[in-house]
């Protein structure tokens, strides 16, 4: 049996049709799956152990390099695509997208039974053969579980995992990475910390290891202005983890300057790990990490996939759909009148902007500290 999965992007998008990908593979073991990916997204997939082939589309760089007036090069890594895309007879195409530039891979891809949802977003629903109703009430993780559920029918649901497995393809080389990053030396085990490592005083200035190996990661970043916290306030933020809480704070994203500036703001320093990493050394990175402090955007969606504790600011979205993923996380939200709206500007951002310091730190601080806190709220002590 021949698979396409059709998940272009973004990077929480893919993540979330991850328990898909292992439960085809766990209903279908001998099948050849095939998965098609923009370039974004396309280091989560390298070497997974339930995908058989990779094909990257390079679609924004293709459609960039066109209207800059360079032809060949992109004609030709689009024939190559094209060439890729349907050099094997798929006998199942599923569209997790839903999108017309991912209908169109799926027309293209001539395979047999295409599969999508009951849509005309984009005039998707045209493309396909075989249709589904989106439950938008749903976690995007069950809507798009599904569709393995249609796939396999009432009989086939007994093979499906009995809990959604998120498999990140993480390796020797992506935590030795890691750990020079942070400055850790993984063959030094610590008595300390959530996973072991200790520093050591190569480090990143240091840091980590004056904190005793135990961090915060934090990813103040996202594509929404509309999803965006103050950076004062992250400094703030951090200043109160660093000196009342005693543990390094990791500031992670895409790149660097946005993270500095926050830095810049901050009275006792942190570590500025933007545009540093792939996506799977994140992953590793917040493997190590106690929790993730994170605006609602693709990490926040890395750290729930590899069990890392959330703490989720979120404003104009829904996290009953789009929220981290699976027990232990906190989401931090405004009840407004005109959430979740989805909107990408707006005049006021009064969602994010009355998210306070103080309510995000003491959520941190009681996943930090659960049986002391607990303690204290028993005890009547503060």
């Amino acid at each position: 049996m021949n698979i396409l999965i059709v998940k272009l992007s973004a990077i929480g998008d893919v993540i979330h049709t991850l328990p898909s990908l292992a439960a085809l593979r766990r209903c279908y073991p001998e099948a050849h799956i095939t998965w098609v990916v923009e370039a974004a997204a396309a280091d989560l997939l390298s070497e997974h152990p339930d995908l058989n082939r990779v094909i990257v589309s390079g679609r924004k760089r293709w459609l960039r390099e066109l209207r800059q007036g360079r032809i060949a090069a992109p004609l030709r890594e689009m024939r190559s695509f094209l060439g890729d895309l349907r050099d094997r007879r798929y006998d199942l195409v599923i569209d997790f997208h839903g999108l017309l530039k991912s209908a169109l891979i799926v027309l293209i891809s001539g395979g047999r039974r295409k599969l999508g949802y009951d849509s005309l977003q984009e005039l998707s629903g045209f493309f396909y053969n075989e249709k589904i109703p989106e439950e938008m009430g749903k976690h995007a993780v069950e809507r798009y579980l599904d569709f393995v559920r249609h796939v396999v029918g009432e009989q086939g649901k007994a093979r499906l995992p009995e809990t959604p497995v998120f498999t990140i393809p993480t390796g020797d080389r992506q935590m030795r990475q890691a750990a020079a990053l942070l400055g850790r030396n993984p063959a030094m085990p610590a008595a300390t910390g959530k996973n072991g490592w200790n520093a050591d005083s190569g480090g990143i200035k240091g840091r980590i290891k004056q904190e005793g190996g135990r961090f915060v990661a934090v990813n103040p970043v996202a594509f929404w202005k509309t999803k965006l916290w103050e950076d004062q306030k992250f400094a703030e933020l951090g200043d109160r983890i660093r000196e009342e809480l005693g543990i390094g704070v990791v500031f992670t994203g895409g790149e660097s300057a946005p993270l500095e500036r926050i830095c810049q703001k901050m009275r006792s320093g942190a570590v500025n790990l933007g545009g540093r990493t792939t996506l799977r050394e994140l992953a590793c990175i917040y493997r190590l990490a106690e929790l993730l402090i994170t605006t609602d955007t693709g990490p926040m969606h890395l750290a729930a996939a590899v069990n890392t504790p959330v703490v989720a600011l979120f404003g104009p979205t829904d996290p009953v759909r789009t929220g981290p993923y699976g027990a232990g996380h906190r989401v931090i939200r405004k009840e407004l009148s005109c959430m979740p709206c989805f909107r990408k500007r707006c005049e006021t951002q009064r969602c994010m902007q009355e998210i306070t310091v103080e309510e995000v730190f003491t959520n941190v601080r009681e996943l930090l500290n659960p049986t002391r806190d607990a303690k204290g709220e028993k005890d009547g002590n503060p």
